[in-house]
């Protein structure tokens, strides 16, 4: 088990609810915890290594940024081919996300789910359409569920 010193869960604390939007926010952090900048990103460093903090990256809010229409497309492939389905759907630019997902049968056959994002319908539609197109006859079935409210923005959150 690894055991965080109180350096590490001040880090933590002041991190959780994302990075400030600043320009430099690893000083920005250090002169709010009176500690370094070289301190932060090296406490940070070696708790991401360690697995602590599985990734630093930035998660855009679709709908701030215009792209009203968010769908999650399942798509019903062969599981033969699941790997390298995924590979090709996963480099699309308009997929954000693409993941292989045990199917629930009779109810649910799809194993292959990839979230798109559009600023309209039409959009969103020819994306669709287009992974359609690059899966061609391994694509058994389709169905998209759309967002209708953001659930979840956020990471770890620890107790003061």
């Amino acid at each position: 088990m690894i055991k965080l010193d109180d350096t590490d869960l001040l880090i933590m604390r002041a991190t959780q609810a994302g990075l400030p939007l600043t320009p430099q926010p690893y000083q920005h952090i250090a002169e709010q915890l009176g500690l370094t900048t070289e301190v932060v990103m090296s406490r940070m460093t070696a708790m991401q290594a360690q697995g602590i903090i599985r990734r630093i990256g930035a998660i855009p809010n679709h709908y701030k940024l215009g792209y009203q229409f968010n769908g999650m497309t399942v798509w019903n492939v062969p599981d033969e081919n699941i790997d390298e389905l995924g590979q090709k759907v996963g480099q699309l630019d308009f997929v954000s996300h693409c993941y292989h997902r045990p199917r629930h049968l009779p109810d649910w056959p799809y194993n292959l789910f990839a979230m798109v994002h559009g600023k309209t319908q039409a959009d969103v539609d020819s994306q669709i359409q287009q992974i359609s197109d690059l899966l061609g006859h391994a694509n058994r079935a389709c169905e998209v569920l759309y967002s209708t409210k953001i659930l979840k923005k956020t990471g770890f959150r620890s107790r003061s």
